[in-house]
């Protein structure tokens, strides 16, 4: 009897579970950064983390779902100033706060979401930076947070993150770490899911996801929601480290969607591996061209025209298309399994 042939279908790989395991050991010697590293290095990773955060939400946005939002600022305020309003006037814990006003963040993005899916393309996205200065300017009128100018957070509620300076900052750069581990975790397991072929779908042909069924508006709504709901509490987090919060440092497009769109574009939107490659590019050229004033600016606008010129993939997309590695793996693989002939046959 002939030997039949059987089919695998895989979407792990070797190179990616071994990526595994390497990325396991990085987070441990990360989660124990407070034995080696200084307050300066805590500070700087903290900051990775966030940004890292949210340049993977926005990926998720954008390059998964093609809704590119350029006023993604709006949920950064929004999780500050209400870190602040739930702290100092419903008097609860600055962590209570922060995941209190991600439920909020969703919320809001409800009704934002029904207003501005109206639109398409370049409208959308202008329509995302609209809302966003709407957000600014109203936050900008209460006067209980400081109006204008904006609002320091009381002694009182900085102290019961935790009673010493040391451990303060200890305690922020581990709920940075924990919360980028979170988004990493949920987008990747949101795009192994039935939603996240639906969105692979949708991201590679609108019209023909469409006409298999998939509800694209409905799709997109709940990674919206999502997105919004993390990004809001983001914005918590990051100003609850700041200190200090005023409707620019709040709302600013500057640094919290130009910078993150640059770290997604030069990385490889539509992959999750691009915004870590991103992040790590961008704070590297922050680091060494910061002194250099708006030539850092002009230089970061150079690197990103010769990526998009040279690689439109991204970096990762020139280290996938070269040595095929996936080290999330979302696409999948058929194996195919040829049984040894039986010696009788």
């Amino acid at each position: 009897m002939k030997s039949s042939q059987t089919h695998t279908v895989l979407r792990s790989s070797q190179a990616s579970r071994r990526a595994a395991l390497v990325g396991i050991v990085i987070l441990i010697v990360l989660a124990a950064a407070p034995l080696w590293a200084g307050r300066a290095d805590m500070r700087l990773m903290s900051e990775i983390f966030l940004y890292l955060a949210l340049a993977s939400l926005w990926n998720l946005l954008a390059g998964y779902a093609g809704l590119v939002s350029v006023g993604q600022q709006a949920f950064v305020g929004f999780g500050g100033y209400l870190l602040f309003a739930l702290t100092i006037f419903g008097g609860l814990h600055p962590l209570l706060a922060i995941g209190v006003a991600s439920l909020f963040g969703a919320a809001m993005s409800v009704p934002v979401a029904a207003l501005i899916f109206r639109l398409r393309g370049a409208y959308f996205a202008i329509g995302t930076w609209v809302v966003a200065e709407v957000f600014r300017l109203t936050f900008a009128q209460i006067s209980a947070l400081g109006g204008g100018s904006g609002s320091s957070l009381p002694v009182k509620i900085v102290k019961s993150v935790a009673s010493s300076r040391t451990m303060r900052e200890w305690t922020s750069y581990w709920l940075a770490l924990g919360l980028v581990v979170l988004v990493l975790v949920v987008v990747y397991l949101f795009l192994r899911s039935r939603k996240g072929l639906a969105l692979t779908a949708i991201r590679d042909n609108e019209l023909a996801a469409g006409s298999l069924g998939i509800d694209i508006w409905r799709t997109q709504f709940l990674v919206y929601v999502v997105t919004a709901g993390l990004t809001t509490m983001t914005g918590g987090l990051i100003f609850l480290q700041k200190l200090r919060i005023s409707p620019d440092a709040a709302f600013s497009v500057n640094d919290w969607t130009a910078f993150v769109i640059f770290i997604v574009v030069i990385g490889g939107i539509g992959t999750i591996e691009g915004p870590i490659i991103g992040t790590l590019v961008y704070f590297a050229l922050r680091e060494f061209l910061a002194d250099l004033g708006t030539i850092y600016l002009i230089v970061l606008g150079i690197v990103a025209i010769l990526i998009m010129l040279k690689a439109p993939k991204g970096l990762w997309g020139l280290i996938r298309e070269r040595w095929g590695l996936e080290l999330f793996p979302l696409s999948h693989r058929v194996e195919t399994n040829t049984p040894r002939k039986d010696q009788n046959g």
